[in-house]
């Protein structure tokens, strides 16, 4: 009988012992399951705030849609060209003094044309100036096919120019300033020739001149007695 009970105690214990192996086991498992959670959820966590709330690729195509939305900046409405900045500088017993002058020319490209000059202690301010005073002297410049309708003179003082139309594919055949006002205007087939005096200032009066003394399709029609179809082609 003794023998018997030392088996049964045994079998207890050794009963007690896998229980308690079992027990450890599973505290274990829930331990590992936790962690792998938390790390699970901190992972989810740091995708989302890379995406910005979104999964990757919407967090990819919600900054592509943000730089679509972006606004276009418009295109200007005149045409600005620089033709000459000069600086004169004024000596005084601190040193010297300089001072800009600016010659600029504006237009449309749809037949209206301007010019202004200014002047200034600064550069930027200087520009401003002669393109205020351009829009406020803007004038009409007839185009027709992309040159002008007919041969004109213009002069200021010593400077002479001459303007001839041009058929398609000639170009702008002008020097600096002519050229700035003919691209202004939205000219792209003329002839022209400039006589006498250099100056870019006089030479822009004189080709203002020109563009004073020309006339419109409908007024050199009628003058000439044809029609609109017969001088043009």
């Amino acid at each position: 009988m003794a023998q018997i009970k030392d088996i049964d105690n045994t079998d207890n214990e050794n009963e007690n012992v896998e229980e308690t192996a079992r027990e450890g086991s599973g505290f274990d498992n829930e331990a590992d399951s936790e962690s792998s959670d938390r790390t699970g959820f901190e992972q989810n966590r740091f995708d989302h705030s890379r995406s910005g709330g979104r999964g990757r690729g919407e967090g990819r195509r919600g900054r592509r849609d943000r730089g679509d939305r972006e606004p276009i900046e418009k295109e200007k409405e005149f045409i600005e060209k620089l033709v000459k900045l000069n600086r004169t500088a004024k000596v005084v017993k601190g040193g010297r003094r300089f001072s800009f002058s600016a010659l600029t020319v504006i237009g449309d490209r749809k037949g209206k044309v301007g010019f202004g000059f200014g002047k200034a202690n600064d550069v930027s301010e200087a520009i401003r100036k002669s393109i205020d005073k351009a829009k406020r002297n803007m004038i009409v410049l007839p185009v027709k096919n992309g040159t002008i309708p007919h041969d004109v003179k213009g002069f200021f003082k010593s400077s002479y120019v001459l303007l001839k139309p041009a058929r398609s594919g000639t170009g702008i055949i002008a020097g600096g300033p002519v050229r700035a006002i003919m691209e202004a205007g939205g000219v792209t087939d003329v002839l022209s020739k400039s006589i006498g005096s250099s100056s870019q200032y006089n030479v822009v009066k004189a080709t203002f001149d020109c563009i004073s003394k020309m006339m419109d399709a409908k007024t050199v029609s009628r003058n000439r007695g044809k029609s609109l179809n017969e001088i043009w082609g």
